[in-house]
C-alpha cells in the first residue's frame, strides 16, 4: 500500500472469487445447477415446454400410464401442481387421461403418440444443452459427475 491507498491487483485477480468461495463446494455446485437450470428452462421454453412436461412424458414412457398419485410420487411434483401440468399435456394431446377401470373415481394417464414424438425431441433438445453445460469435461468425467451427484441426490432422499 502507498498513500494510504492499497495496492491494484492485476485485472484478472480482481475479477478472481475469493479462494475460499472458489474452493466451497456447496457454492460451485449451486453456480453450475442455476447456469444449467436457466439453460435448460430457456430451451423447453422455445420449445413450448417445462421441466414438468417433460418429467412427466419420460415417466410415462418408461412406465407406462399411471394415475396422477403415482406421477407425482415418482416426478417429485406435488400432487396439487400435477393436475395443472396433465391439464396442459392433455391440451395439447401430449397425454390423455381415462377413467381407471378399478378405480372409476381415479384417472389413469397414458402418453400418445404425439406425447412420445413430443418426448423425443425433448430428448434431444436437452442432450444438447447438456453438451453445452459440460462441454469442459471428457466422457468419463460426465459420467464420474453424474455418478458423484447420484450419490449426492440418493443420500438426500430427493426424488429424480
Amino acid at each position: 500500500m502507498s498513500n494510504g491507498t492499497p495496492d491494484m491487483a492485476s485485472s484478472t485477480d480482481r475479477l478472481a472469487p475469493a479462494t475460499r468461495l472458489r474452493n466451497l463446494g456447496t457454492r460451485l455446485l449451486s453456480l453450475a445447477a442455476i447456469r444449467s437450470d436457466r439453460l435448460v428452462n430457456e430451451e423447453l421454453a422455445r420449445a413450448g415446454a417445462r421441466k414438468w412436461h417433460f418429467a412427466v412424458l419420460a415417466t410415462l414412457d418408461e412406465f407406462g400410464p399411471a394415475s396422477q398419485a403415482e406421477l407425482s410420487r415418482r416426478t417429485g411434483i406435488f400432487r396439487s401442481d400435477m393436475v395443472a401440468v396433465i391439464s396442459e399435456l392433455a391440451d395439447r394431446g401430449l397425454v390423455e387421461r381415462s377413467p381407471n377401470p378399478a378405480d372409476r373415481r381415479q384417472n389413469v394417464i397414458a402418453v400418445t403418440k404425439q406425447g412420445h414424438r413430443q418426448l423425443l425431441k425433448l430428448d434431444e433438445l436437452l442432450a444438447g444443452v447438456e453438451n453445452e453445460v459440460l462441454a469442459p469435461l471428457t466422457p468419463s468425467e460426465r459420467e464420474q459427475l453424474a455418478r458423484l451427484l447420484t450419490v449426492l441426490v440418493d443420500h438426500h432422499g430427493q426424488n429424480m
